[in-house]
């Protein structure tokens, strides 16, 4: 009994010392720095050109606690209106093993999901994805990819109808589209000649490089053309160049529906089509949950619910337009 209890000081010696050992391996642990991810961001435009949509989507990713430098490190990927780089930038991020990567427009998620079928990819700016074959269904993704539908070519439709009503006896309208072969534009080419059709509207389209001299040709070219009013297609290039746009429809005296809210924040005439910053705030939450653990095919492809209709009352005058009523009581918003 007393070699018993003489035992029993070193047991509890013994355990006290390993319980410290213990609370103290856990606490050294618990203070070592967690993982830092890495995301990745592709898009066909320029750094410029998506600022103000890269700055909504990361705030709202610090109010998700991601704050870059302490778990999360962003890899930036522009291709600066060059269509033919968005390959090579593609597998580039794929070789550095990037955690995910966000994508901005068609040819950016067609490019990653050719470059990878593992990294999760989540998707911005980009029509009908099931029938570009980016995802089997909306519902169940299936695969790498999921993202967000911004319905931009089923709404290039009613953005010709506004037009038909906003302008007086609207018969010509020149429709702006890039020069190099886009699967997305070629989607949005086919809604909208069958809407004009509809409408009894010539459609006249005219290639252009994104840049500046070209695109000062190309309103030349619209003007001898007799058109009447101005479109362009859905893509990031075009809204790269978006200040540029609008002040050659202010020089050129043609009324024009844009694709982007931020095109009527330069001076533009009208914006009818879905809330971008709503879709890259909503982007936000589906990074958070991927790095989570989520997996993109159980992520359904969200279709924007969000739409704005905005007129510029300040830019129709410069034009001297008169927008009927009729058209100013469907306006979500009026700028006077």
């Amino acid at each position: 009994m007393k070699l018993l209890n003489n035992r029993c000081p070193a047991a509890s010696s013994t355990f006290a010392l390993c319980a410290l050992l213990f609370v103290l391996c856990g606490s050294v642990h618990a203070q070592q720095p967690g993982k830092i991810f890495r995301v990745a961001y592709l898009d066909p435009s320029t750094v410029s050109g998506s600022a103000t949509l890269l700055e909504t989507f990361r705030q709202e990713l610090r109010k998700l606690g991601w704050i870059e430098g302490k778990n999360l490190v962003f890899e930036y990927r522009f291709a600066e209106l060059k269509p033919e780089r968005v390959a090579e930038l593609a597998a580039e991020l794929v070789r550095l093993k990037v955690d995910l990567i966000v994508t901005s427009g068609v040819p950016p998620a067609l490019e990653a999901k050719k470059a990878t079928s593992t990294i999760p990819i989540v998707m911005l700016n980009v029509g009908d994805p099931v029938g570009l074959g980016l995802v089997a269904s909306l519902g169940r993704p299936g695969g790498n990819i999921t993202g967000f539908d911004g319905l931009s070519f089923e709404l290039n439709t009613k953005r010709l109808e506004i037009l038909k009503d906003a302008v007086p006896k609207l018969d010509r309208v020149g429709l702006l589209r890039g020069s190099s072969y886009n699967p997305g534009v070629e989607l949005q080419l086919k809604e909208i000649r069958i809407a004009a059709s509809a409408l009894k509207i010539e459609l006249e389209e005219i290639k252009t490089q994104v840049d500046p001299q070209s695109l000062e040709t190309a309103f030349k070219t619209a003007k001898q053309k007799q058109v009447k009013a101005i479109m362009t297609t859905a893509t990031r290039n075009f809204f790269a160049e978006r200040k540029q746009i609008v002040e050659l429809a202010t020089k050129h005296r043609l009324p024009a529906t844009y694709t982007s809210k931020a095109y009527v924040d330069e001076g533009g005439l009208m914006f009818y089509g879905a809330d971008y910053d709503d879709q890259y705030r909503n982007a936000a939450h589906y990074v958070d949950k991927i790095l989570k653990g989520a997996k993109p095919a159980d992520l359904p492809v969200q279709q924007a619910t969000k739409f704005e209709f905005i007129i510029n009352l300040k830019a129709a005058k410069q034009i001297d337009l008169t927008v009927p009523n009729r058209v100013l009581e469907r306006s979500t918003h009026v700028i006077r």
